[in-house]
């Protein structure tokens, strides 16, 4: 593959201290050479630059590399065309890795020494986890959709409650690592490699039940631990859309000399090609962040506001979400926002502080299915996999409403709700959301947070409730910009249960709330200004594949009133598509099904089921992978089965299972 500007080194071998060899992908500069040394940005993911994350590897790379910048995407060990079997998520081995390929980077010829990193999900998480180990050579990182905290804001546990994408993204990552490398590429060894990684792929899902508290499993690779020690200059993306949109805020409040935020209203994908629109022109914004800190360009990059969000203005949910309405703000500055407080008042709405307060308390016991109108953790799609219309989800839930709102109120920040609450049960959920109220009745989730009250006080030390004891609660809702119009109103809905969200506890609790405690702070936006960001010039930015076979998706929930079960059901089929450089052909198809029995938290089941498929004239492999999910009072119950096929022949099969006590959830 060639072009004017630059070439491509389609598969280029990395060899480790260890003898380990490391599969990458170059785009190089023609200009590069040991006479005009380039600048160098890796991504470093696990999922397989062959027929993984190539279109969007394809819609970028190739511009850094016009604009005199060489891109390197390394196939992480034991993916892909790599050496050896992967060890887990952001592994010591992982990171060490990394370190060695930014060394091999900065030592070759076309080089000048100076990297950077980037990546979206895991590679923008494993960028900031590499830059706080300070390799010589890393100048800067572009993170997106990423995290700061590993137990707090990643898809494992949230405030201490379990998040149901633990057990789909467990399912995913075992799918995903029992795909075949490409014979094109390893050549005959490909087989013994496939079959090495079968046989030896953690057992995801065990290893994160293992940890249902935050020790250090999870304190390794959360640069919060030490935001004063990071020191690499770091753009932090994130959408609204997506379950990772706390970090920029957080990385621009822990580290304010060291980290630039972006918030859009996007999905979990690259802004110049998310939706909802509007969309960033995120190429040129890029190239200038890399040309200032890897070649020394005076283009004052370093002088972009300190936080740049997209304020939501009223969207309402749809099967489709195009484009949301809002507009683009600058902070240059950030600072601890100021806010304003609700709380119920005597009237029973939500009113200002300066109201009468309410009194007494009320009880809440939702039902077990509430939440089914809350949309996936982090979104692929802005269908339904966003945020729907809060109105069934509000009516298992306690809600108060303000008054019609006369004027605007413009909030950008992390909402936070306070209250004093007594169980009838040791252990229990909550879940707290503020929902934009239309003239039209329809319900726009804004923010929500759920709390595992043994976690009250910190997620090390759970501490159960004791039956009638009043306890205190603050709860941090998620990172949220937006603006109440004239005309809508404001509400605080306060549920039990949150599911398939997160999973109950062991016990279906009745909550006693006192009233007169109970208020909700919401972050002012403060001072700011009205910005232009532009949009990309392409709207359509990736490349276009040979489509063999439609994909599909569908996602619906039933529920059995007879029997009293609730089941969510998701179907996502990618369809047969074919590389035209390559020529490998690849489909992957999921299901999953997650029940739960109005009264019977443990009755909470998920049953999940992935088939890979690559092939190309002479060779086909496919594998099938499913796992399951249940649990008792006392345990989690899990279970998985992997069996792969060369052609018609079935080479591999396993069955593994674990019951892991539940530890305070």
């Amino acid at each position: 593959m060639t072009n004017t500007n630059f070439h491509v080194l389609e598969n280029e071998w990395i060899v480790l201290k260890d003898g380990t060899r490391l599969a990458a992908r170059i785009w190089m500069p023609e200009t590069a050479s040991a006479a005009a040394p380039v600048p160098a940005v890796l991504e470093i993911l696990p999922y397989r630059k062959r027929n993984g994350t190539a279109p969007r590897d394809e819609s970028t790379y190739p511009v850094f590399a016009a604009a005199g910048i060489a891109g390197v995407r390394v196939d992480i060990r034991g993916c892909g065309e790599s050496d050896g079997v992967i060890d887990g998520e952001y592994t010591p081995r992982e990171l060490a890795d990394a370190v060695e390929v930014i060394a091999w980077i900065a030592t070759q010829d076309w080089s000048n020494g100076n990297v950077g990193m980037m990546g979206i999900s895991w590679g923008g998480f494993n960028s900031l986890q590499v830059a706080a180990l300070k390799p010589p050579a890393l100048k800067a990182v572009i993170s997106l959709s990423s995290t700061v905290d590993r137990y707090n804001d990643d898809i494992h546990y949230k405030n201490g409650a379990h998040l149901s994408a633990q057990a789909s993204w467990a399912a995913t990552m075992g799918a995903y690592q029992s795909r075949a490398p490409d014979p094109a590429l390893v050549g005959d060894r490909w087989r013994d490699m496939w079959l090495e990684r079968l046989e030896n792929e953690p057992f995801f899902m065990k290893e994160w039940l293992s940890h249902q508290r935050r020790d250090d499993f999870w304190r390794h690779g959360s640069i919060c631990e030490d935001f004063p020690g990071y020191s690499v200059p770091s753009l932090v993306i994130a959408g609204w859309a997506d379950g990772y949109r706390n970090t920029p805020l957080k990385a621009v409040a822990g580290m304010p000399r060291k980290a630039w935020g972006l918030v859009g209203p996007w999905i979990h994908k690259y802004p110049h090609f998310a939706y909802p629109r509007p969309r960033t022109d995120f190429h040129t914004e890029a190239i200038a962040w890399w040309r200032h800190w890897l070649c020394g360009e005076d283009n004052q990059a370093e002088k972009t506001p300190r936080l740049r969000a997209y304020i939501l203005d009223g969207p309402k949910p749809a099967r489709w979400r195009e484009a949301d309405p809002g507009y683009w703000i600058a902070i240059d500055e950030w600072a601890e926002p100021e806010t304003f407080t609700l709380r119920p008042d005597a009237s029973g709405r939500l009113g200002r502080i300066s109201s009468p307060p309410a009194e007494g308390s009320v009880l809440l016991r939702s039902p077990l299915d509430t939440g089914t109108a809350a949309g996936e953790f982090f979104t692929l799609k802005p269908d339904t996999e966003m945020a729907g219309d809060q109105r069934g989800d509000d009516a298992g839930s306690l809600t108060y409403d303000s008054g019609v709102l006369s004027e605007e109120y413009v909030i950008l920040g992390q909402p936070v709700v306070k209250l004093t609450l007594s169980s009838d049960a040791p252990l229990g959920n909550l879940a707290v959301r503020i929902v934009d109220v239309h003239p039209d009745s329809t319900a726009t989730r804004v923010s929500y947070g759920v709390l595992n009250l043994a976690h009250r006080s910190g997620n090390a030390d759970p501490q159960p409730l004791q039956s009638g004891k009043v306890v205190e609660v603050v709860l941090v809702l998620d990172a949220c910009g937006y603006r109440f119009a004239p005309g809508h109103r404001i509400r605080l809905s306060l549920s039990s249960a949150y599911w398939p969200t997160i999973l109950p506890s062991p016990h279906d609790p009745t909550l006693s709330i006192d009233l007169a405690t109970l208020c909700l702070d919401l972050p002012l936006v403060g001072a700011h200004r009205k910005i232009e960001i532009s949009e990309p010039a392409n709207p359509d930015p990736l490349p276009h594949y040979d489509v063999l076979t439609e994909g599909w998706s569908g996602r619906s929930v039933e529920r059995d009133l007879l029997q009293g079960v609730t089941r969510y059901h998701v179907q996502e089929d990618t369809g047969l598509s074919r590389h035209p450089g390559n020529g490998l052909c690849s489909r992957d198809t999921r299901e999953e099904i997650w029940s739960i029995t109005l009264g019977d938290p443990l009755s909470t089941r998920a049953d999940i089921s992935w088939t890979c498929s690559a092939q190309r004239e002479g060779w086909r492999v496919h594998t099938s992978y499913t796992s399951s999910l249940s649990c008792t009072e006392t345990e989690w119950v899990i279970g998985e089965r992997l069996e792969a096929w060369h052609g018609q022949d079935k080479v591999f099969e396993r069955e593994r299972s674990a019951r892991i006590p539940r530890d305070h959830m």
